[in-house]
């Protein structure tokens, strides 16, 4: 079960969103708060999953009340009427960003990716030394020593194991954040690798395993990198 709040200046808002709430059974919608400073109050004393929050507030902006959550802070879906915020909302890792007026159709996709990626930080707390992804509908655990590298496919990632690839939902930045990074390292805006099994490597480029995997122009430490960790000066 996710539990979730909402937080909107206007109260015809709050009740759609507590509209479709209703229709979601994994989802309990406990509060909704047309005042920022309660909702903030509300979250000191009470453990949340996710969030709901507009953007476009007369007292707070809504990314400024976020920024304000102590951490590990609840998610958040940030709701407006102004499109243009969305580059911001993505820039505090939302999950997702929905423009008024929503359908429920867009509301439960929003929600899908949230209880994927909720599902995802609970199983990864208790595992150090493996991976668990959601392949047709059922969360697969993956080794880490097994993974030869990972691979950003859109709005999927393809973990590449012996003998036959995985593929799953997730964002590369989402799986990095649980990687333990002194083991796996982004070397491109579309490649992950674990460091042991790296054979050969320049400035420009890595070889996992007989593959050629470029290095990424944003990415010019990974061969310092590279060299303090191989000892080579």
């Amino acid at each position: 079960m996710i539990t979730a709040i909402a937080i909107d200046d206007e109260p015809l808002a709050l009740k759609l969103i507590t509209q479709h709430c209703e229709k979601i059974e994994f989802l309990n919608l406990k509060k909704v708060f047309t005042n920022p400073d309660e909702a903030l109050t509300y979250l000191k004393e009470n453990k949340i999953d996710l969030i709901f929050l507009d953007i476009q507030m007369p007292d707070i902006n809504g990314l400024q009340l976020y920024k304000k959550l102590s951490s590990p802070a609840p998610q958040v879906i940030f709701t407006t009427a102004y499109k243009d915020f969305a580059v911001e909302g993505f820039n505090v890792d939302a999950i997702d960003y929905l423009l008024k007026p929503f359908d429920f159709d867009r509301f439960n996709k929003a929600i899908n990716k949230a209880k994927e990626y909720i599902e995802f930080l609970s199983i990864q707390e208790v595992s150090h030394n493996a991976l668990f992804v959601k392949v047709n509908y059922e969360m697969l655990k993956i080794n880490l020593k097994d993974i030869e590298f990972i691979e950003a496919l859109d709005d999927y990632i393809k973990i590449h194991i012996k003998p036959i690839p995985i593929l799953t939902l997730m964002t590369l930045k989402n799986v990095l954040e649980k990687l333990p990074s002194q083991e796996f390292i982004r070397i491109h805006r579309s490649y992950i690798v674990p460091i042991s099994k790296i054979k050969k490597f320049s400035k420009n480029k890595v070889i996992i395993g007989g593959k050629e995997l470029p290095v990424g122009s944003s990415y010019g430490d990974i061969y310092e990198l590279l060299m303090s960790r191989n000892n080579i000066l």
